[in-house]
């Protein structure tokens, strides 16, 4: 995992290391930051699929203006991950298509 830790103008100060998982695979990430700059970091650079054309697609605005970072956390479709703060043991998925929300009956 790639970090910033000098920069001439802004101060960075981090929250505590947690684990999370992409795809099932486990990563690491700090708390509180937006869960799209963990992924980011890991190397992970396309977050979801276009419905029709099937293109992938990744970090655009960072701002939750687009939906371009639409991922599946936590078996929540739709999820804005750029603004989304990051949790310990979170979920992450490659979101395919418009996202499909499971229900149990």
């Amino acid at each position: 995992m790639k970090l910033i830790e000098k920069h001439p103008i802004l101060e960075f100060k981090h929250g505590r290391l947690v684990n999370f998982t992409f795809d099932g695979v486990p990563m690491q990430g700090y708390e509180g930051e937006p869960i799209a700059a963990a992924l980011h970091a890991n190397g992970v650079k396309v977050y979801r699929e276009t419905p029709i054309r099937k293109q992938p697609r990744g970090f655009f605005c960072a701002i939750g203006k687009c939906s371009s970072c639409f991922m599946v956390v936590d078996g929540v479709p739709n999820v804005r991950t750029c603004i989304t703060p990051l949790r310990e043991g979170m979920r992450v998925e490659t979101q395919k298509g418009k996202g499909i929300v499971k229900v149990d009956l």
